[in-house]
């Protein structure tokens, strides 16, 4: 089979350094990528990534909502697009809800904190 389908009301989120995730495509069997539907929490961690590279689409902020990038603060708005390469040091700051994309697919031994 040449596609995947998947429902993110049927996939059950996970805590990640952000928050609560739920993650589409993200099998040992797909290297190519996977996509995550992500809940911010207020105490989301500033971490980086060695091997992918992240693209985040912002759906829905409460109040102020910011993305940390290695030590800058910039404020985001809903369809703010953010595109996080490799050794970026990052987190959310704020309540919000976003897409995030991996490419290639999300590794969870590929979370790094300093």
């Amino acid at each position: 089979m040449n596609y995947r389908i998947a429902h993110f009301d049927e996939i059950d989120a996970v805590p990640c350094p952000c928050g609560m995730s739920k993650r589409a495509f993200a099998t040992p069997d797909n290297p190519t990528a996977s996509i995550h539907y992500v809940d911010i929490s207020l105490d989301a961690k500033t971490h980086y990534h060695k091997t992918f590279t992240e693209i985040y689409l912002i759906l829905e902020v409460e109040g102020e909502a910011f993305i940390e990038l290695d030590g800058e603060r910039l404020p985001v708005k809903p369809m703010t697009t953010i595109m996080i390469q490799p050794g970026c040091r990052h987190r959310a700051v704020g309540k919000m809800k976003l897409i995030n994309t991996a490419v290639p697919t999300f590794n969870p031994e590929d979370e790094w904190f300093d």
